[in-house]
């Protein structure tokens, strides 16, 4: 019996080979896969050796040979077969354990280069995966490592069974699909147009007690873009459906200042507070104060690491999770003190380009996903008003900017220092969405009066500012590009406010 093994990813082929070789097959092997199996003293059959041919074009052609692929696909039990295996000196191969070159792992490197990327696009593997698992009645094929174990068992038990080996082909032709769809993803996303075709490439990564509503099943599954695929939990309950939801939109929510420490409070995918600080704790203290009873059961996030004293102070609020990119000991010590609070670490992402999706019955609609390093481009940015923003207007403006395209439409945020004071988040008109931003701030005890207030889009006539300026708003930053926005700004000037445009919408639905 012969096995044939060229592995990327080499967890566990050493004691796979050993245990293979123990039960007497011949073990083929290619490259880097075949020196570390002789390292390990298991004897081995150089590729070159079965095809006669040596490997050519620094290893991209040394599979794609008729001695392998006849030895894969030739049927056992099938006369022709039979006899072109002996014409042509063809050694049956009974066993292949694959997998590809790591090209998800090396385009989610920031500075990959594109002739980097293509030379991970594997050629030979596929191949070999597709004519073992074509021809699977008579070939084990194992792309998985952590199958090494049961394949050995049912070896030993000869307990090979149709469905066994099936059941192997098909997370073959799973893997490769998935192979495909990366790199097809990848290329794609660098054109001019929209693909005619897309597919994505799912991979499940746990099972959920049940969805938005307990008597909805569920499931979480990941893509191969970093992201939630990359999360670790640290401690706690299990997640679940909503707080995952909940998690992608606070670690969003804070990802607009790679060069600031953020915390975000997040109920029902949109924050109910948000702030900056000079240390975590004090982000998370100001974010807090922007909406003490919406903060009950939420979700915080981090864009920097959780220390001790970020974790000291949120002792007090009842919290279903905490993400960040890491924790410290001591800090995530004093977070396990509550057995059910779940722990959640997640790496921040690079701001670049990819898509987002979002599900329709039967469909998706697929967009470039929002950047909000082009929502801080001030390039465009034009003050409007008579009166320009002072320069803690500024900084406050700048602030609110970027806190407001992380909550949901129509949204107003009113800012003060650097930290949200309040939000009219979800409202079906934007005049709504600044009396509920004032009235939430009141209820909480802030004074509107000399806060800034940002608008996630235009406001469509005077009474959204004119409601502002009534509480004591002095700057106000929107996109513009109304009808009305004339009316608007002459509105400002009358109240003695300064209002910039920015240029850019941030809806988020």
């Amino acid at each position: 019996m012969r096995a044939l093994l060229s592995v990327s990813d080499k967890r566990g082929i050493v004691e796979f080979a050993r245990a293979l070789a123990a039960l007497g097959w011949e073990i083929v092997s290619t490259g880097g896969t075949a020196a570390a199996l002789k390292d390990a003293g298991v004897p081995v059959l150089p590729i070159e050796q079965v095809t006669g041919f040596p490997e050519i074009m620094d290893g991209r052609v040394k599979t794609l040979h008729p001695k392998v692929h006849g030895g894969l696909l030739a049927r056992r039990h099938h006369p022709g077969d039979a006899a072109a295996l002996q014409e042509h000196g063809i050694t049956l191969i009974d066993l292949v354990a694959v997998n590809l070159y790591p090209f998800r792992d090396t385009i989610a490197q920031p500075d990959v280069r594109f002739d980097q990327a293509i030379e991970q696009i594997d050629i030979g593997g596929p191949s070999m995966l597709r004519s073992a698992a074509k021809n699977h009645q008579d070939v084990i094929v194992v792309v998985d490592p952590d199958d090494y174990p049961a394949v050995i068992a049912a070896l030993k038990a000869g307990q090979l069974t149709p469905g066994f080996r099936r059941g192997l082909a098909a997370k073959v032709f799973a893997h490769t699909a998935a192979y495909d769809a990366t790199i097809h993803t990848y290329l794609a996303q660098d054109g001019a147009a929209w693909p005619e075709r897309l597919t994505l490439a799912l991979e499940r990564r746990q099972t959920l007690r049940y969805g938005e509503n307990p008597h909805q099943g569920a499931a979480l599954y990941a893509t191969d873009e970093p992201g939630i695929r990359d999360l670790r939990q640290l401690h706690g309950k299990e997640l679940s459906f909503n707080n995952l939801l909940d998690v992608d939109a606070a670690v969003a929510a804070v990802a607009a200042w790679p060069d600031r420490i953020a915390c975000a409070i997040i109920k029902h995918t949109t924050p109910c507070g948000i702030a900056l600080g000079r240390s975590p704790a004090q982000a998370y203290q100001g974010a807090l104060a922007t909406d003490r009873i919406s903060a009950f059961g939420s979700v915080i996030a981090f864009n920097q690491a959780a220390d001790r004293a970020a974790a000291d102070a949120m002792r007090e609020l009842f919290v279903e999770v905490v993400v960040a990119p890491e924790f410290t000991d001591d800090g995530l010590a004093v977070l396990r003190e509550k057995k059910n609070l779940r722990v959640i670490a997640l790496p921040r992402l690079a701001d670049r380009p990819s898509w987002d999706f979002k599900r329709l019955r039967g469909g998706f609609l697929v967009q470039d996903r929002f950047q909000p390093s082009r929502a801080a481009d001030e390039a465009g940015w034009k003050v409007v008003t008579r009166r320009p923003p002072t320069a803690d207007e500024w900084r406050d403006l700048r602030f609110a900017w970027a806190a407001v395209g992380s909550v949901k439409s129509n949204a107003v945020l009113l800012a003060r220092d650097e930290a949200a004071i309040g939000i009219g988040a979800g409202q079906m008109s934007r005049v709504d969405a600044s009396f509920l931003a004032v009235h939430k701030a009141r209820q909480q005890g802030h004074d509107p009066a000399g806060a800034v207030l940002a608008s996630d889009a235009f406001f469509p006539f005077p009474d959204g500012v004119e409601e502002a300026g009534a509480a004591g708003v002095r700057a106000i930053i929107q996109p513009g590009g109304s009808v009305k926005d004339d009316e608007v700004t002459a509105a400002a000037d009358r109240l003695g406010l300064a209002m910039v445009f920015t240029g850019v919408r941030q809806f988020r639905h």
